[in-house]
């Protein structure tokens, strides 16, 4: 059903603010390779904004609140991002908005990707669309934000302008980000002062100290010439297109107390309208600046100078990563000093391998003694295995599966299937059907785009097994957007009704037990599953059939303990095998190549020795979310027979 009132275009008038001294939702952001600040779930927001209370100059591991962030922590003295298993370094940045907006009530906006998953807007385009759909715009044109798409709230599609492509979009209810009272801060610059008591010894703490040090020399770097540049101009003469309604202050600490700050207060920022910086800053190696300069390894030249040089972002509004660079000798490692592990000394891998010099020297400066070492490198597979060591799993016939092309379920008409899970409603409630965010009072947002003889637009129905209420029309639409095997999927709960099956490529899957074990479970040998996929071509169940799809990284190697828990995870791994919900193709996360066969949200471990990349063991808690994954696609412990 259309939507009343006109469309919207976004302003590119200046906008005011309300008085500093209100409540406001705290969004905490990272800047991507591209430029562009994505927003930290709610969940993470209140834990850093938990550790803040406790400590304005500490870090956050997040980690502790996201299994998938395990290797990132934020220094929250430098407002920087580390990765610990690269060394890469990211701004990040403490953002503010109305309690009012989408963050304050717990909206988040998303459009689907090509795997079929479902990727959140950025959080100003969030508030955006939120306030053009409580206006009941009907559509949301994006262009003046520099985004050429078209939102319509009546199809819940989002339009391309360019290429006419659509893509679905959707609004779902999450956490409520923090909110905080009092004045915001105005200065863009951290509260830091001098830490007291001696600093942790442990190994986690030298390296938070370590990219802290590092991370604050880049931004004094910046700081400390005077930098030119104009702003540019993304709209027309004597306006300024509007992204962000909210301050925003990026936290620095500079090693020099008289070091000017240039942040300014300004409530509106241009698109496009960075500045742009290039400095290189030398600064001499002394005795003087280096205390315990004992500990370092010794510097010579023929001039008897050394210099250090930094080279600087162009600014934190910049894509990239920060990195430093510093010539340096090696020399002898004092006995008892602790020895941190520094990647790419090589001179391999995405960050320069001069960083591990330049954290040596900064941490000499803050007299942590240190030396520097390789890091360790992963252990993804075990000591060769003569085949004859390679024995069944208990309880499991045979060591392989093999998948070949399966079709499409045909006969399963979307009307059969829709009505064989719901009952209809007589006395419907006023609240929205999460398909196509119409009322449940009023007709299908499909109506008029899709046709059935046998449901009516205005039909409700309520699904079996958890209650949850849609427009019959919304579910048949769903259903024809998706697999088409006969089941069907709550799109609030996630509860699967029927056999849900996925798009996995053809392939083969061998499983044995290899007489070693893995770390944390020194008492039970190991369960090796090996995966092996062949590129091909994608059919019409894939994200652009006829079109060549890769396979990297196979055969891809994971393991299990040979325990029970193990082996019944290696049970409903098979099932999910069959069912072909293992893998998938999209676009993968990791290197951003699209048609490529990727991970389908059921974690593996694939490194056998160490927990260096997160994927590996000891993980105690492995085996119980490998179990809530597989219940998540409908592979439960019940499905197991005895």
């Amino acid at each position: 059903m259309a939507r009343p009132g006109s469309g919207l275009l976004v302003p590119v008038n200046g906008l005011g603010y309300p008085p500093q001294n209100l409540a406001r939702v705290v969004v905490w952001e990272w800047l991507n390779e591209h430029g562009r600040w994505r927003p930290y779930t709610a969940a993470v927001c209140h834990h850093i904004e938990n550790v803040l209370k406790g400590d304005a100059r500490g870090s956050v591991v997040l980690g502790q609140v996201d299994a998938q962030l395990s290797p990132y922590i934020i220094d929250l003295q430098s407002m920087h991002q580390f990765r610990q298993d690269t060394g890469t370094m990211r701004p990040v940045q403490r953002n503010f908005y109305d309690p009012s907006s989408a963050p304050g009530k717990g909206v988040v906006w998303e459009w689907e990707n090509d795997n079929g998953s479902w990727t959140p807007y950025d959080m100003e385009i969030c508030v955006t669309i939120q306030n053009a759909y409580e206006k009941q715009h009907p559509w949301l044109d994006l262009t003046s934000l520099g985004f050429c798409y078209l939102i319509d709230f009546n199809s819940m599609s989002q339009t391309n302008r360019q290429s006419q492509r659509k893509r679905r979009l959707r609004r779902r209810m999450d956490l409520a980000y923090p909110l905080i009272m009092g004045s915001i801060p105005k200065s863009q610059s951290w509260p830091v002062g001098a830490s007291s008591g001696q600093p942790c010894s442990c190994q986690q703490c030298i390296l938070v100290n370590s990219t802290r040090a590092a991370s604050n020399a880049i931004l004094a770097s910046q700081r400390r010439k005077p930098h030119g540049g104009t702003a540019g101009n993304a709209g027309t003469a004597g306006t300024h297109t509007v992204v962000r309604q909210s301050n925003t202050f990026a936290g620095t600490s500079f090693w020099s107390q008289t070091s000017s700050s240039t942040g300014t207060n300004n409530n509106n920022i241009s698109l496009g309208g960075g500045q742009a910086k290039a400095e290189q800053v030398q600064l001499p190696l002394s005795a003087a600046n280096f205390p315990c300069s004992p500990v370092m390894p010794s510097l010579s030249s023929a001039h008897g100078h050394h210099t250090l040089t930094i080279n600087g972002q162009n600014n934190l509004n910049r894509p990239g990563t920060q990195r430093i660079s510093v010539g340096t000798a090696r020399g002898a490692i004092p006995a008892g000093v602790p020895a941190l592990p520094v990647k790419n000394l090589t001179g391999s891998g995405p960050v320069h391998p001069a960083l591990a010099g330049m954290t040596g020297i900064l941490m000499c400066a803050a007299g942590l003694p240190v030396c520097l070492t390789r890091a360790p490198k992963p252990i993804l597979h075990p000591p060769p295995i003569n085949k004859s060591d390679m024995k069944p799993v208990p309880g499991i016939n045979g060591m392989r599966r093999k998948t070949k092309k399966k079709h499409l379920r045909r006969g399963k008409n979307p009307e059969d299937v829709v009505r064989r899970y719901t009952e209809k409603i007589k006395v419907v409630p006023d609240e929205d059907c999460t398909i196509c965010m119409e009322r449940l009072v009023m007709s299908s947002g499909y109506e008029g785009v899709l046709q059935h003889k046998g449901i009516k637009p205005e039909l409700v129905g309520k699904l079996g097994k958890c209650g949850h209420m849609y427009h019959l029309l919304c579910l048949v639409a769903m259903y024809n957007n998706g697999n088409k095997d006969g089941s069907l999927q709550c799109p609030t709960c996630k509860t699967i009704y029927g056999e849900k099956t996925g798009t996995q490529p053809p392939g083969k899957m061998e499983y044995h037990v290899i007489p070693h074990c893995l770390p944390g479970y020194p008492d039970s040998k190991t369960i090796r599953i090996v995966y092996d996929i062949p590129a091909g071509i994608q059919t019409n169940e894939h994200p652009n059939p006829g079109k060549k799809f890769s396979a990297r990284g196979f055969p891809r190697h994971c393991y299990l303990p040979d325990s029970e828990k193990g082996r019944k995870v290696l049970k409903l791994l098979i099932m999910a095998w069959d069912r072909r919900l293992i893998f998938t193709i999209g676009t993968s996360s990791t290197t951003g190549e699209s048609d490529t066969v990727v991970w389908n949200e059921i974690h593996h471990k694939t490194e056998f020795g160490s927990n260096l990349t997160g994927h590996g063991y000891p993980d105690p808690n492995y085996l119980d979310n490998v179990l809530a994954e597989l219940s998540a696609q409908g592979i439960g412990e019940d499905n197991l027979k005895d």
